[in-house]
């Protein structure tokens, strides 16, 4: 899966060609060549190129966007931070876990979102957040510099943003998805791994920062579309009561997204049903009365005689 990250960081630990590398693991200079290119490494590989490297467990990419070991072991820690302070600052009713579970993911996951936002990660960790707070008193000058700087303000509107769009997401798209195999085995299985990105659309960022921002947002907003039309289309098709508009997970705001999921957290929206729902119940009705009207009318022996009123039922 990392085969290119693993390759170029074992070149670089190693201070060594390809050649030599080839030569070490036993295999040709062209096969060394076609890892560097994403070709898919075997286990046993994988394993002796992360001893070589000096990774360990650690994420190969994740070490390579941050430029060394240690810069990914200090921005490991940053958004480690970052990322318990959004989530215990989130008022939507809706822990977002997903952010503090995993760290090692949350990293890669942030950096790859960054990324395709085109935001180039700094070669050296930024100095002046080289920081930590122990207490309340140290907390207020911890933030002022997480503030000041692009990059860590980035990263945290981005998950405060979406500890908003997971609690939306909880409250009513989850159990649509975890409860229809038909949906957990299709695209809309996307929709949870991707919460990070669609977060990441709805915060304000400097174009200078993240020059391919507008073209990030229009395709993770794309994608929540198609994603979301498969949720909406399915549960239609079973009957099962939407009770929100699932879109709004597209185009709302995630202020607005985590006011309505903090609201549905306290039953303020307990018996509202989505206005598609009822439309759907008004259009099986129409074709029950339709298939049971003829029969009425033949048992009755009026069914030639029936003429409807379409006057009358103008002026009432």
């Amino acid at each position: 899966m990392y085969s290119e990250a693993l390759v170029q960081l074992s070149l670089e630990a190693l201070g060594c060609t390809q050649k030599e590398l080839s030569q070490r693991l036993g295999v040709s200079a062209t096969q060394i060549s076609k890892w560097k290119k994403g070709e898919h490494l075997s286990f046993d590989m994988e394993e002796k190129l992360r001893v070589i490297s000096g990774v360990g467990d650690q994420n190969p990419e994740f070490i390579l966007w941050s430029g060394s070991r240690e810069n990914a072991t200090k921005w490991r820690a940053l958004i480690g931070q970052l990322a318990e302070m959004a989530n215990s600052n989130a008022e939507t009713g809706y822990s977002a876990e997903s952010l503090v579970d995993d760290l090692d993911l949350l990293c890669w996951h942030t950096f790859d979102v960054l990324r395709d936002m085109g935001v180039k990660i700094p070669e050296n960790f930024p100095v002046a957040l080289n920081v930590t707070w122990e207490d309340e008193e140290e907390a207020d000058a911890f933030w002022d510099i997480i503030d000041d700087n692009q990059y860590s303000s980035l990263i945290y509107s981005i998950f405060k943003a979406y500890t908003d769009v997971y609690g939306f997401y909880v409250a009513y798209v989850a159990d649509l998805i975890l409860d229809d195999m038909e949906l957990f085995d299709s695209p809309a299985e996307n929709i949870e791994p991707s919460l990070l990105a669609l977060a990441a659309s709805k915060v304000e960022v400097d174009s200078a920062l993240a020059p391919n921002f507008s073209a990030f947002k229009y395709k993770i907003e794309r994608d929540y579309e198609y994603w979301l039309g498969l949720v909406k289309t399915r549960a239609f098709q079973v009957g099962t009561p939407l009770r929100a508009e699932l879109l709004d997970l597209v185009h709302g705001s995630h202020d607005g997204l985590g006011h309505t999921a903090e609201a549905e957290s306290l039953g303020v929206n307990s018996s509202r049903i989505h206005p598609d729902i009822y439309m759907n119940e008004l259009l099986v009705g129409m074709r029950v009365i339709h298939q049971v009207l003829p029969v009425i009318l033949e048992k009755l022996g009026i069914g030639d005689e029936f003429q409807l009123d379409e006057h009358n039922l103008r002026n009432h």
